[in-house]
């Protein structure tokens, strides 16, 4: 959506928020799960009010990520959808650490490394939603065998890995593209910086100001 020839809203007030909060449970479910993962991490349970409470509220954190992550495939699920210029886009991923612009080819709202964070999360998130309702002992113990749960907390701690990884990537991507951060706090974007990163989603938006096409 353009709203002047040179500013153009690359996020709405709503994906913003749900992008935030999803950060802020994140960085929650990663500091309390922590904590319980390993003895020498122990301490960080001081920020939940100790040991007792760290373990109470974590899975219910857990529940409201599930739920805002949802808000974000409804919202995001067809900007992530896999097109032909993606598979060229990784081939030529070379270039776009060199930073060679004229190699890089044009990609619409989001390019295949977001895409592949996106689905990577997606995947993830499910798989630690489900594992941790299976080890929940406070309301599920009666609903799994020893066995299961077992297996259930070993998935939930490599899948904890694995997302911690993907958001370290996310993060330091978000960083190095200067204006990325800047697109998720206040919304905006120039059409200079949509040009160099986006091209195909700004002749795309500026077909349809309103936003209606189909990689957004």
């Amino acid at each position: 959506m353009i709203r002047s020839r040179t500013v153009i809203v690359r996020y709405t007030t709503a994906q913003r928020v749900n992008h935030w909060i999803n950060g802020i449970c994140f960085t929650l479910m990663v500091l309390s799960g922590l904590s319980m993962f390993h003895p020498i991490m122990f301490w960080l349970s001081n920020l939940f009010g100790g040991g007792q409470w760290t373990r109470a509220v974590h899975p219910w954190i857990g529940c409201v990520l599930m739920v805002s992550y949802i808000g974000m495939i409804v919202q995001f699920w067809r900007a992530n959808l896999w097109h032909k210029e993606d598979t060229t886009w990784m081939k030529s991923v070379a270039a776009v650490v060199e930073d060679d612009e004229e190699r890089i080819p044009p990609v619409g709202h989001n390019n295949a490394g977001q895409k592949l964070v996106f689905w990577a999360m997606t995947l993830l998130i499910l798989v630690l939603f489900a594992s941790g309702l299976v080890i929940w002992d406070t309301y599920f113990f009666g609903y799994t065998t020893i066995p299961q749960k077992r297996v259930a907390q070993l998935l939930h701690s490599l899948a904890a890995v694995a997302i911690i990884g993907v958001w370290i990537v996310h993060v330091y991507a978000a960083l190095w593209v200067r204006g990325s951060v800047q697109a998720m706090t206040r919304g905006n974007v120039s059409a200079g910086w949509s040009w160099r990163h986006h091209r195909k989603w700004l002749r795309e938006t500026a077909k349809d100001p309103a936003g209606h096409h189909g990689d957004d």
